[in-house]
């Protein structure tokens, strides 16, 4: 596949034909930086890890030139920081079977142009070659505005789809906001239990983050574990790590439904339980 970007890089750990690789996608992460598919998408690395009718394929949208950084990276220069992040993803990849691992090494600034041309055609190319049947991407409500701004490029190349052509099942998950404040019957069930080994394995991959200063290993972890344990108050855990998610599929669906709407009604839904149970006992 031809990108936009030079830089741009495809990595296929057993070496199949690209096309061929793209094509055996079942499971589809479309992400802003390295390691946010680990932290976000390991569901979808989970549920084909080892299998042959399952595949898993991540892309990161962005160069990773931006990162913060100390530690014996403390004085890498942004060329540098995007070659040790191109290589982690790698290897990421290799760890965790991948069908494949793309990077499309676009500047954030593009990503967060809503007429970005470029990024648009790569993130369509993608979807046509892959054809998954479950998409993770970022969520509408996080913090970080790459997350926020990618996840509108990501909606508008879905949208870009015959619907007919559209995946089954999208899924908005927590990386800079965690979405724990979801009412539980809004919260997408991710369970990250199986393989637990291999989840904490992938994330210690990226030690340019690590080592440089942000312990996302544990954060991770951490947060996955929480989770779980405080999902429900009345009943023992059946999981041992769980991501939250928002269901976007309507939005895929349907053209017309606006963003802002469709999110805003989650708050609205929170705003209106908290009012109900002061209201209740007070």
């Amino acid at each position: 596949m031809n990108f936009s970007q030079p830089a741009a890089d495809i990595y296929v750990p057993d070496r199949r034909p690209v096309a061929a690789a793209l094509a055996r996608t079942t499971h589809l992460c479309l992400a802003a930086h390295q390691d946010d598919i680990e932290i976000m998408a390991y569901h979808g690395i989970a549920a084909c890890f080892g299998r042959k009718d399952r595949w898993f394929t991540g892309v990161v949208v962005t160069d990773g030139s931006g990162s913060p950084r100390a530690g014996r990276f403390a004085r890498y220069s942004d060329e540098q920081m995007k070659a040790v992040r191109r290589t982690e993803q790698r290897r990421a990849a290799k760890i965790g079977k991948y069908a494949a691992a793309i990077q499309l090494a676009h500047p954030s600034a593009v990503v967060k142009t809503a007429k970005s041309a470029a990024v648009h055609a790569d993130l369509v190319a993608i979807l046509r070659a892959t054809a998954p049947h479950t998409v993770y991407l970022h969520n509408p409500a996080d913090k970080h505005d790459t997350h926020v701004a990618l996840f509108l490029r990501c909606l508008e190349a879905l949208r870009a789809l015959p619907k007919a052509q559209r995946p089954k099942q999208v899924y908005g998950c927590e990386v800079w906001r965690n979405l724990d404040w979801l009412l539980d019957p809004d919260k997408q069930v991710l369970d990250d239990s199986a393989y637990p080994k291999l989840a904490a394995k992938l994330v210690a991959v990226f030690q340019s983050q690590i080592a440089g200063g942000k312990r996302y290993d544990l954060a991770t972890a951490g947060r996955k574990l929480a989770n779980a344990t405080f999902h429900t108050s009345h009943a023992t855990d059946r999981a041992t790590a769980l991501t939250w998610a928002l269901d976007l599929t309507p939005l895929v669906r349907d053209d017309q439904l606006s963003v802002e709407k469709f999110t805003l009604a989650y708050i609205d839904r929170l705003h209106a339980d908290v009012a109900a149970r002061l209201k209740k006992f007070g």
